[in-house]
């Protein structure tokens, strides 16, 4: 990563809830169609990543990337279709390649979350390396 990122360094990043986003579009409805539309918790952490994303992009070297590896989040208040949901992310440690955030997100309304994320700092053509090695592996076992 380039030099700049540094603990306590803070980001907002602002998302309006489609239906999408809502616990009845998961996995296209199934078990899940009867349930209330609200902002669904996994679509919720995925507005937290990319908040991350966001505030470390700009620190990418050429060919790096990140992913989320570790997320620890409480899911404290339903959030309407419609509403714009802030997040908020600061760096709280900096441990080589991994990167670990406090994150809170709010509806306009109510604190809908809040907790830690950790990302690691990727090299994407050794972990496109990865899957390729996975694929062949999954072909071999009659997986894939």
């Amino acid at each position: 990563m380039k030099p700049g990122l540094v603990k306590g360094a803070r980001h907002q990043h602002r998302f309006t809830v489609t239906d999408a986003q809502l616990v009845p579009a998961l996995f296209g409805g199934g078990a899940f169609a009867d349930m209330p539309a609200v902002l669904a918790t996994g679509q919720m952490v995925a507005l937290l990543e990319w908040g991350c994303v966001e505030q470390m992009r700009p620190y990418y070297e050429d060919g790096e990337d990140s992913l989320g590896i570790h997320i620890d989040v409480d899911h404290a208040a339903p959030t309407l279709p419609g509403q714009t949901v802030t997040v908020s992310s600061e760096v709280e440690e900096i441990d080589g390649r991994f990167i670990w955030f406090r994150v809170s997100a709010h509806d306009g309304i109510d604190q809908i979350c809040a907790g830690r994320h950790r990302r690691a700092v990727i090299d994407t053509s050794r972990f496109a390396a990865r899957l390729d090695d996975k694929r062949s592996k999954l072909r071999d076992r009659g997986d894939g």
